[in-house]
């Protein structure tokens, strides 16, 4: 199977973002936001889904992340959908269920065609790093809808932030990482009733 890759190119007034992206890597990452605990996020989601991801975002951060983290997030959802093209011979839904120390995430995905975030993991700090940790959900919100993915993020129990956000990104990584899978006794078809996703 030829290896599934992306190229996004984004460019407002506000972030100037270049990304590549390979489903079937092996977790190699190039990441710079300007953000340096957003970067450790998607550093962290590529070596755990063993995607290939380099991401250079020039964003207003002198402004505040809003606009870097939620663009970032756009820009990564349209390259998760452009990488895995008609869907055929994925498993398509993927979930996890990952513990970081305290912190115990589920997420479980389905790349069903329908954009749906559902995220449901507070935070009693406002930012971790220079990141503003309601911009956790933003981004989510981005991919699932750029990607056009049903997601579901839960936070099972913890207490410490850096492992609830850090807990998430990779259990993310490792859902949609069993979601793009390749299932054999597809035989090249597309896995839903409809016959496309």
């Amino acid at each position: 199977m030829e290896s599934r890759k992306a190229s996004i190119t984004r460019k407002t007034k506000e972030t100037d973002i270049t990304l590549t992206l390979n489903l079937d890597g092996t977790g190699i990452s190039h990441i710079e936001t300007g953000i340096a605990f957003f970067d450790h996020m998607l550093n962290g989601f590529a070596r755990h889904g063993l995607f290939d991801l380099n991401l250079v975002c020039h964003g207003d951060i002198e402004v505040d992340s809003h606009h870097t983290i939620e663009d970032c997030g756009i820009v990564l959802g349209e390259a998760i959908k452009q990488a895995t093209g008609d869907k055929k011979a994925i498993k398509r839904y993927g979930s996890a269920l990952l513990p970081m120390d305290d912190a115990l995430i589920l997420c479980a995905i389905d790349l069903s065609g329908r954009p749906y975030l559902y995220h449901d993991a507070e935070y009693n700090v406002q930012r971790l790093g220079e990141l503003d940790t309601e911009m956790i959900h933003d981004f989510f919100y981005a991919v699932s809808y750029s990607a056009m993915m049903n997601l579901h993020i839960k936070l099972i129990h913890g207490f410490n932030n850096h492992h609830i956000a850090e807990g998430s990104f990779k259990a993310f990584a490792k859902a949609l990482d069993m979601a793009v899978m390749h299932e054999e006794r597809l035989n090249g078809s597309v896995w839903s009733t409809k016959g496309v996703l």
